[in-house]
């Protein structure tokens, strides 16, 4: 009879503040898909990283007027370094083609650069990449060699580009869980003060606080919790819509983003969201409304 009465009293204050009710669950899912959002960038920052680490070579560059023997002494010494796991020569030819289909939508581009524009390189692939710099001070200075380039230092400036994404995504986040978290509070002290005249008959009749509390609680985590699976139904759309179809060109810089780590968010951001309600919603019955 008590579960009966909680759980028609929250459908009827609900129903009563259906505006304030919306307007809670639109900020509430809007808070909970930016947090959802830069969780997800996180997981993929991090799986970029494990990905594209893995895959870094370093490329030493040999000048134009390198000598055969130049060549074989340094291709020895890349043999005999126990920091090298291995590695590939690649002659002018071979990088005029590759640059050729790397650039094949910009032909002016490709035109403006001769075959005998692009060095010929060693592009030596370490045991462990965090050992580039010792690598390259045993390598640096060998005759015929024109440069060394660690592939890490560029893929650095592209995950602080997304890194710093990731910050401003979860700052605006952090504004919009403010603002839903006013919002929840703000919602249940009205819903309270329209039930004033009904929670002072409880309170004369020897109703407990919990009990008296438990509709608006629940009202809040109602409002979460739609909110959450608004949040992840954008997300989820967001991936199919975007990621899977029109921009599914960026998969071949990007690593794909799995469903599995999609659904995750699921269960997170319905958590986030039933949590904070509750807790908000049961703050401002105690300390603002003392019911």
């Amino acid at each position: 009879m008590r579960l009966k009465y909680v759980l028609n009293e929250v459908l009827v204050g609900l129903w009563r503040n259906v505006t304030m009710t919306i307007a809670m669950i639109i900020t509430m899912s809007v808070s909970l898909t930016m947090l959802g959002a830069s969780v997800l960038l996180y997981m993929q920052v991090d799986q970029m990283k494990n990905y594209y680490y893995g895959e870094i070579e370093v490329s030493i560059f040999l000048r134009t007027d390198v000598t055969e023997a130049q060549r074989q002494a340094i291709d020895q010494a890349i043999d005999g370094n126990t920091l090298v796991a291995n590695k590939t020569y690649e002659t002018r030819e071979e990088a005029f083609r590759r640059f050729k289909e790397l650039w094949a939508d910009s032909p002016d581009f490709v035109n403006s650069v001769g075959p005998n524009s692009l060095p010929e390189s060693f592009r030596v692939k370490l045991k462990d990449p965090e050992q580039y710099k010792t690598f390259a001070d045993q390598m640096q200075g060998m005759p015929g060699i024109q440069d060394i380039i660690d592939q890490r230092t560029l893929l650095d400036k592209v995950f602080n580009i997304f890194n710093a994404i990731q910050v401003m995504t979860l700052v605006v986040a952090a504004f919009m869980a403010l603002a839903a978290l006013l919002l929840v509070g703000n919602t249940i002290q009205v819903a309270a003060y329209s039930k004033r005249r009904e929670v002072a008959v409880m309170k004369l009749v020897g109703a407990s606080n919990w009990f008296i509390q438990a509709p608006f609680v629940l009202e809040a985590v109602v409002a979460g919790l739609i909110g959450a699976i608004l949040g992840f139904i954008a997300l989820f759309a967001s991936k199919l819509i975007l990621f899977d179809n029109k921009l599914q060109a960026l998969t071949n810089i990007l690593t794909p983003i799995e469903n599995g780590n999609v659904w995750l968010m699921l269960p997170l951001l319905a958590g986030v969201g039933a949590v904070v309600s509750a807790v908000t919603a049961w703050v401002t019955l105690r300390f603002y409304l003392k019911v």
